[in-house]
């Protein structure tokens, strides 16, 4: 949506995208990670480029190589809030958002150009102002508490919630509801930002006029854009409030899929406790499912962990945040069995593909009543097995193997080149140490077959 000048107006500084928005907010997250307990130096500079950036591709050699899906934010000036959205006569939409966006709302705010002028405005915000007729119902639910109770436990200011009311309700629907050239209302960039109370009024007028799931230009909802900016309390809001919880952008990706690509127990929770019919097995248009996703980020962010040399707690805290999230997701129903589309692997496969100790060992503890055929389930032609014996010089390599025996993994099974796990195995004195291994195994089931067979 673009805003006409006149001819004689200066160019004013363009409001500030989404996008430009969350990758701040990614950054200052970042930036205040705790530092490695093993140095006193600066944050080490070890890269997670494919931790947060990698495609759920389910074709590729090498999940820690993928890089389409789940684009990095291009960074943005660091502006504080105010400064984003210069005053000016006629771009009551940009002063709106000035107003609104600050970080602190106070009870007197100034809105330069409010109402088509350039006089300063002093704007009172009792409690008992008037509020916009169409969120009468959802003002009740608050009562005149300071702070009250809001769908879900969670605390609203309701003060600065009534201001925003307030000021919203003086737009026309085309100023309130409208969208910038990059497809943002401002639905997108308060819940970008993380300013509750105005993105709760955005969102009860946009929902009036219909436009509750509006969609930016990459797809993503007021929803999505919550998930990714980790709001877990404005996505409460939003569920509350009718929106879609199953819309998609432009990738197929759901909340469910960003939450669990990202690692975000608490706004994952938020989504499964608030909307408990929630599509499980929605696959994106790489045919991955959230379960999937979060095993594949999982394992990314354990391999840079590895890979550091260091002990770093940003990257271990993320590791087990993921991990929760794969957990969290299995609780709630995900199909432990899916197999992604295209190359039919389950998050066993991706696990011990990437030589993910830690998510094997959690998945092998899951107690089923088909383990063996769980296991033994083939991707194009792959077990499990397989895929482990092919981890040449993965230090996990021989572990992963013993836990997959264990729990019923066929060594005999041949993939589609007619190749048992212990020919895929490297050379050398460990690859025929393991070798030994597994047809120990090997015969150790045929001899057990044949037992049962004469019993029978």
């Amino acid at each position: 949506m673009h805003f006409e000048k006149s001819p004689k107006e200066k160019q004013c500084s363009s409001l500030p995208t989404v996008k430009e928005l969350l990758e701040q907010k990614r950054r200052r997250e970042t930036f205040s990670v705790p530092p490695s307990c093993t140095s006193p130096a600066p944050p080490t500079t070890v890269p997670l480029p494919s931790a947060e950036q990698f495609t759920c591709t389910g074709a590729s050699s090498s999940y820690s190589d993928m890089a389409v899906s789940y684009e990095q934010w291009t960074h943005a000036a660091a502006e504080s809030a105010v400064g984003y959205y210069p005053s000016h006569p006629e771009s009551s939409y940009a002063a709106a958002c000035s107003l609104l966006m600050t970080s602190q709302y106070g009870t007197q705010q100034q809105l330069p150009g409010y109402g088509g002028d350039t006089t300063s405005h002093t704007y009172e915000c009792p409690m008992s102002a008037v509020t916009h007729p169409g969120i009468a119902s959802s003002w009740s639910l608050l009562g005149s508490n300071p702070t009250a109770q809001l769908g879900f436990g969670s605390s609203m200011d309701v003060a600065k919630l009534e201001q925003a009311r307030m000021l919203l309700s003086g737009m026309d629907d085309g100023r309130a509801t409208g969208q910038d050239e990059d497809g943002d209302t401002m639905l997108h960039i308060y819940t970008a930002k993380g300013l509750r109370e105005c993105a709760f009024a955005a969102a009860e007028r946009l929902r009036d006029v219909g436009r509750l799931d509006a969609k930016e230009h990459k797809g993503k909802t007021a929803l999505l854009v919550a998930v990714t900016a980790n709001q877990p309390e404005i996505v409460r809001d939003l569920l509350s409030l009718g929106t879609d919880f199953n819309a998609c952008d432009v990738k197929g990706q759901t909340a469910l899929h960003l939450a669990a690509h990202y690692g975000l127990p608490g706004v994952l929770q938020a989504i499964l406790s608030s909307r408990p019919a929630v599509n499980l097995e929605a696959c994106n248009f790489e045919g991955m499912t959230p379960l999937h996703c979060a095993a594949i980020s999982h394992s990314v962010t354990v391999k840079a962990l590895s890979s550091s040399g260091l002990t770093d707690v940003g990257l271990q805290t993320k590791a087990a945040e993921k991990l929760s999230c794969v957990q969290m997701l299995l609780t709630a129903g995900a199909f432990l069995l899916s197999q992604e589309i295209k190359s039919n692997k389950t998050v066993l496969h991706l696990a011990v593909k990437e030589g993910d100790i830690d998510l094997v060992t959690y998945l092998l503890r899951i107690p089923l009543l088909n383990i063996k055929d769980f296991v033994n389930l083939k991707a194009h032609g792959h077990t499990a097995l397989h895929m482990a014996a092919g981890l040449h010089g993965n230090p996990h390599q021989e572990e992963i193997l013993q836990l997959l025996l264990r729990r019923g993994a066929d060594p005999s099974i041949r993939n589609l080149e007619n190749d048992q796990p212990a020919h895929l195995l490297q050379s050398g004195l460990q690859g025929e140490q393991l070798k030994l291994m597994l047809k120990k195994r090997s015969a150790s089931s045929r001899r057990r077959i044949v037992s049962l067979q004469d019993q029978e």
